[in-house]
């Protein structure tokens, strides 16, 4: 079950904002007092706000980015409470509904690869669509033609050019609700709640994992596509909250190991305020070492950064340090 600890910090992004629920305005207060982790973390989050609440604009006529982003918070539903490893995932979802009353009229402007806005909700309702089914909930999309042998990666891009299609049939506002429905009942799903029955080992994605780790790969894509619409509507969409950040950090190391293998030229792995591995061969000295932002990890591996270009502190040998480099973007898939 999630902790009053894990839930205040689930609600210090919205505490930030000034956005807390009239429920929430106690209990948030009373546990900053008495944890000193969350005390700092929440004083850096609001001194981010206030930054960016200052007199720098995003051009005439444009309120700051942070100021539309606190009005919407205010006005938005609160995230469900739900077990630790659906947090991000909520918090996303909400971060992306607090962004919806900025797009409208906006729907065509174009966000990343061939998607304008439209079709970047119809490309998330579909990347939910797989973890939906696989729970067995209802979805809101016709049946897939794609055959059932199909190679992942190609059945991921064709589900989505089928969804995008069909969703451009409707109105951006029938995309819209039923994401955001099929994100609430992903969120309401027992595997969202309680941490038993989320363990089970499914492959989604070409990669097998738990329930749990799914949901921090909801959670991925919905950050970064929100921040992708964010860029291109030229409004500043903030990283997922520090808690949320590293259960992002620590899935992808996980699965950036796994990618190189065990045969691969060790290198020590640190991510800036947070820990450090040994990527590659476990029994041989490590042949260089890489250092690298949380969140430039993150866009890294969501296929934002490319590998020349991450901001990256190395020393040692430098083809080892960038095939680690190489390999987390080949993980990209967003």
């Amino acid at each position: 079950m999630t902790t009053e600890h894990d839930g205040v910090r689930d609600l210090l992004a919205a505490w930030a904002f000034g956005a807390l629920d009239p429920a929430d305005r106690r209990t948030v207060p009373l546990h900053l007092a008495e944890c000193e982790s969350c005390a700092a973390e929440a004083q850096r989050l609001r001194e981010a706000v206030r930054l960016l609440d200052g007199p720098a604009s995003n051009g005439p006529g444009r309120r700051p980015a942070a100021g539309i982003l606190s009005g919407a918070l205010r006005t938005r539903p609160a995230a469900p409470r739900v077990a630790p490893h659906a947090a991000p995932y909520a918090a996303a979802v909400a971060g992306l509904k607090a962004l919806l009353p900025e797009i409208e009229g906006r729907w065509s402007t174009p966000v990343v690869h061939d998607w304008d806005v439209h079709a970047t909700l119809a490309h998330l309702l579909a990347a939910d669509e797989h973890l939906a089914r696989l729970l067995a909930l209802d979805t809101r999309l016709p049946l897939s033609r794609i055959p059932h042998d199909t190679d992942w990666g190609e059945a991921w891009n064709a589900r989505t050019a089928e969804v995008i299609a069909h969703e451009y049939g409707r109105t951006p506002e029938e995309t819209v609700a039923d994401w955001a429905a099929q994100a609430d009942e992903l969120l309401t799903a027992p595997e969202a709640l309680d941490p038993e029955p989320a363990a089970r080992v499914v492959t989604l994605t070409g990669v097998r994992l738990p329930v749990a780790d799914h949901y921090v790969v909801r959670a991925f894509e919905a950050w970064i596509h929100t921040d992708d619409i964010g860029r291109a509507l030229g409004l500043a969409v903030p990283p997922p909250p520090e808690a949320h950040l590293w259960q992002l950090v620590h899935l992808a190391v996980r699965i950036l190991g796994l990618a190189l293998g065990r045969d691969a030229a060790p290198v020590l792995f640190s991510v800036t305020g947070g820990e450090q591995w040994v990527l590659g061969s476990q029994d041989d000295p490590v042949r260089a070492e890489l250092t690298l932002d949380p969140v430039d990890f993150c866009l890294l591996v969501g296929g934002r950064h490319t590998p020349d270009e991450v901001p990256r502190g190395t020393s040692g040998d430098e083809d080892a340090a960038q095939n680690v480099l190489d390999q987390a973007s080949r993980l990209a898939w967003l």
